[in-house]
């Protein structure tokens, strides 16, 4: 028993829908492209699940998020799949891989041959049990990776409204799912092993302000501390947490967010007989094509390691819905169109949205910190400067303009002459520099891989050091629901 197609795409995340709405524009015949998912759902935007969708009031819920309206792009329903005749595979889980005969064979023994592969398998959740702690399994323990998750932790919650919660793990998820807890009613308490929130990105300066609004709204942290063991009723439910100094953290759930690992199982060669492609950086490695060490097989998303311009090719892989929208495009391009698709130049980006407040991040965050902005009025960014060149910027409560500013100057690694005038000049700088590129260019427009830029655009905003515009002062004060919310305008 089998089926055969041209192009397979293997996972069902927010890549899977962006190269699949690449491939419909690029006419691919009915019949010739199917998607396959452990999901049994059509793919959808995975950044919604820790926004929108834990909100107590009118929360986000399918069809609404189905890529590609991150990107304000076609929304794709199973009948938008049946319509442009791809086939969705859902509810079905790949046991094996065979490089050499072009198949995979699933769970149910079925063969599914393909001529390209675009493998798409993201990351799951880092379990506790991989520390030694054990009791991941208890009905109130939860973690967020997937919409299954997400209507646990949503039943969880409806039962913990006035109650505690403890987050272990500071970086994304446990900023946005305390977050979402506070918003619930829910008292909660962040565990984490570093000296500050989200250390792989903040500054301690940038974090001070992040746990600051935190502890405004009623959280506590315990920092430089891990969980070792749970305490468990009768019933099995945690009713305590144990940190490793002893410490005893009473509660009524638990929400896990320590990270992720890329799916690579399938491809890693552990198996006896099993497939094998090249890996780097704990990813599937690939070229600037998104092409692995098999030339019918490229890979995309938070699995693969690619090179990136920017940071002299060095093999990077990232994690972030905005790479898994341009790889996966980036990948069907090379597919479908090889003689006309080059390597990609990609710039990093990084964003995410708690309370009212709401950053963006891009580049690489390596060399001197130059901070600027005030931060008092949640309006404050920071330079990276490496060898006298910006490689890394960071923007908090910035406009559209704002943002494109930024990363502008990291896109094209603006020198920095004096370090002291760079703090002085903050998002000016920014501008000043984009206005330099558009002199000597003699351009009034230019596009950002990755970011979409209208230099026109930017060069309609006066050179403030700041832009206090009515939409920002009208943005901060918009309630956590609506800020949220609003996925039918934004991006995730």
């Amino acid at each position: 028993m089998g089926r055969a197609f041209v192009y397979v795409i293997l996972g069902g995340g927010v890549a899977a829908g962006y190269a699949a709405l690449e491939f419909s524009r690029r006419h691919v015949a009915p019949g010739e492209l199917c998607i396959i998912s452990e999901e049994s759902v059509a793919p959808y935007e995975r950044p919604a699940l820790s926004k929108g969708y834990l909100l107590p009031e009118n929360p986000a819920r399918l069809p609404q998020f189905h890529t590609c309206v991150g990107a304000n792009e076609e929304r794709l329903t199973p009948k938008w799949y049946r319509e442009k005749g791809i086939e969705l595979i859902l509810g079905t889980r790949v046991k094996s891989a065979d490089l050499k005969k072009k198949a995979l064979v699933t769970m149910a023994g079925e063969t599914i041959t393909y001529k390209y592969l675009i493998v798409a398998t993201g990351a799951r959740a880092l379990k506790l049990e991989e520390f030694g702690v054990w009791g991941s399994e208890a009905e109130n323990v939860c973690y967020l990776r997937d919409i299954a998750d997400a209507d646990r932790m949503v039943n969880v919650m409806k039962n913990c409204a006035g109650k505690s919660a403890v987050i272990i793990g500071g970086g994304y998820i446990g900023m946005e799912c305390t977050a979402a807890l506070v918003t619930n009613k829910i008292k909660v308490t962040m565990v984490f092993p570093e000296k500050h929130l989200m250390a792989r990105l903040f500054t301690a300066k940038m974090a001070e302000f992040y746990e600051n609004y935190y502890k405004e709204r009623g959280v506590k942290f315990v920092k430089g501390n891990v969980l070792t063991s749970f305490e468990n009723d009768p019933s099995g439910k945690v009713t305590a947490v144990i940190l490793r100094d002893g410490t005893r953290i009473p509660t009524d759930m638990v929400v896990v967010g320590i990270g992720i690992r890329a799916n690579t199982s399938l491809f890693d060669g552990l198996e006896k007989g099993g497939a094998k492609l090249a890996l780097e950086k704990g990813g599937i490695k690939v070229n600037g094509k998104m092409q692995t060490s098999d030339s019918s097989v490229y890979a995309v998303g938070d699995v693969a390691a690619f090179p990136v311009k920017l940071f002299g090719n060095d093999i990077r892989r990232l994690e972030h819905v905005d790479s898994a929208r341009k790889t996966a495009r980036h990948a069907v391009s090379a597919i479908m169109a090889p003689d006309e698709t080059g390597d990609l130049d990609y710039l990093p980006f990084f964003y995410s949205r708690v309370f009212s407040l709401s950053w963006q991040f891009y580049g690489d965050n390596v060399g001197e910190v130059v901070h600027f902005g005030d931060f008092p009025n949640s309006r404050f960014g920071a330079y990276w400067v490496n060898e006298g060149r910006i490689i890394g910027a960071f923007l908090e409560g910035g406009s559209k303009e704002d943002y494109e500013a930024i990363a502008k100057v990291v896109k094209t690694r603006a020198k920095v002459s004096d370090v002291g005038e760079l703090e002085k000049l903050g998002l000016e700088f920014a501008f000043r520099e984009s206005q330099k590129l558009i002199e000597s260019t003699g351009t009034g427009s230019g596009s950002i891989s990755g970011v979409g830029t209208s230099m026109g655009a930017l060069m309609e905003k006066p050179l403030y050091k700041w832009h206090a515009t009515a939409g920002v002062v009208a943005a901060a004060s918009i309630a956590v629901f609506a800020y949220w919310y609003g996925w039918k305008r934004r991006r995730w």
